[in-house]
């Protein structure tokens, strides 16, 4: 039975995201006292095999009000009008477009495409991995744009950007408005805390991947959240505590081909655990 209340807490908040119902009774003293909210969106390449019409309807569906889009729903190679239809799409349906990512920038072109692409679609901040070597036209277009960019990490079998760490070195000196995006899972896959890296590098992080593996290992894999290794409940707590004003971005790579129910169970769990 060890296992009981978190498949609990997965149940109802599937349950309550079919419904609209509220998944715990609300305690008026503990309401009267101030909290953090923290904002739930979606990494679209959960929904890669979707299409943009469906992922966006997908995410309405399941309440998260911020999509960054990967480039199958919004091609970098997309015309300035192109990309105003595709922003227009997600925002008529109430959502905000946030973001785009991951974007991989190799060479000049790419940086200069990848942030001509974030102005032109009206976006926050580009979640990217830009060669070492660029950093410094990387620092000139943020100043130049305004746009953040929230550096990825892709944990073991990285050379770039392995950890957190590994970015915020790189990038503390630069503009403020380059800093991190950090993926708990491929965090936890290197054998770091996720929590711990929350906190040491809370001054830029501007970005999340949200998710769970099976495994706190190299090898470990994706599964629904609150069916992994990952101290959910404790990261959460760790985000309304350094008061994270960024997007929580659910990233769900399991089950390609079929990835609602996964996504929906997963949307489910951390809204139970944040109506705790």
């Amino acid at each position: 039975m060890k296992h009981s209340r978190k498949t609990f807490l997965q149940l109802l908040g599937a349950g309550a995201i079919a419904s609209g119902a509220s998944i715990f009774p609300v305690n008026s003293a503990k309401a009267a006292k101030p909290d953090h909210a923290l904002t739930l969106g979606l990494a679209s390449y959960s929904l890669r095999k979707y299409s943009l019409d469906q992922t966006i309807d997908i995410a309405a569906r399941l309440g998260l009000t911020h999509l960054a889009l990967k480039s199958m729903h919004m091609p970098l190679s997309s015309t300035a009008e192109e990309l105003g239809y595709f922003a227009r799409k997600v925002r008529d349906k109430g959502i905000t477009l946030y973001g785009a990512g991951v974007i991989y920038m190799k060479n000049e072109n790419e940086v200069n495409n990848a942030f001509q692409y974030g102005k032109e679609a009206g976006l926050e901040v580009i979640i990217g991995v830009p060669n070492h070597d660029l950093l410094p036209l990387v620092n000139e277009k943020v100043k130049e744009t305004g746009i953040k960019l929230a550096i990825h990490n892709h944990g073991p079998g990285d050379d770039v950007y392995p950890s957190p760490e590994s970015v915020y070195e790189k990038v503390k000196n630069l503009d403020p408005r380059i800093g991190l995006c950090i993926d708990i899972g491929h965090t936890i896959r290197i054998g770091l805390d996720p929590a711990t890296e929350i906190k040491r590098f809370a001054d830029r992080l501007y970005d999340m991947h949200f998710k769970d593996v099976d495994k706190a290992q190299p090898e470990g894999a994706t599964v629904e959240i609150g069916r992994g290794v990952i101290d959910i409940p404790g990261i959460v707590k760790t985000l309304k505590k350094i008061k994270y004003s960024g997007v929580v971005a659910l990233e769900y790579e399991k089950d390609a081909d079929d990835a609602i129910p996964g996504l929906a169970e997963s949307v489910g769990y951390v809204r139970g655990i944040l109506a705790k």
